[in-house]
């Protein structure tokens, strides 16, 4: 049986300070990240964490690349891709975006957003 299952956070807000422009770094900014998930279930019925994805680490993993200050977000992204990666070596599909909420740009846009998706 090849049963896959999807864990994961929507919309999880941070402010912190990334950005190519000095005043980005000083001023912040709000960020949306979506993290994204898929793994083969490992047991059926098992109510075991250790044969999941915890959401919290997810959360912690997030938390800790946005503190790290960088020029550009798909730095930031890789990072809690690469971490997730190396810390839940049975996952299969991992997709992260970053959305930045004010853009230094003229005109109405509601935000910016990358996106990188790991596929084993």
């Amino acid at each position: 049986m090849n049963i896959k299952k999807k864990i994961g956070l929507e919309g999880v807000r941070f402010f912190a300070y990334h950005g190519f422009y000095p005043e980005e770094q000083i001023l912040g900014n709000e960020f949306i990240v979506d993290i994204i998930t898929e793994m083969d279930v490992l047991s059926d019925g098992d109510d075991e964490l250790a044969n999941t994805v915890n959401y919290e680490r997810l959360f912690e993993i997030a938390a800790l690349q946005m503190k790290k200050t960088q020029k550009l977000l798909e730095t930031v992204a890789i990072g809690i891709l690469n971490t997730i990666k190396d810390d839940f070596p049975s996952i299969d599909t991992i997709c992260v975006s970053i959305r930045k909420t004010r853009l230094p740009l003229r005109g109405e846009i509601n935000n910016s957003l990358v996106e990188f998706t790991y596929r084993k």
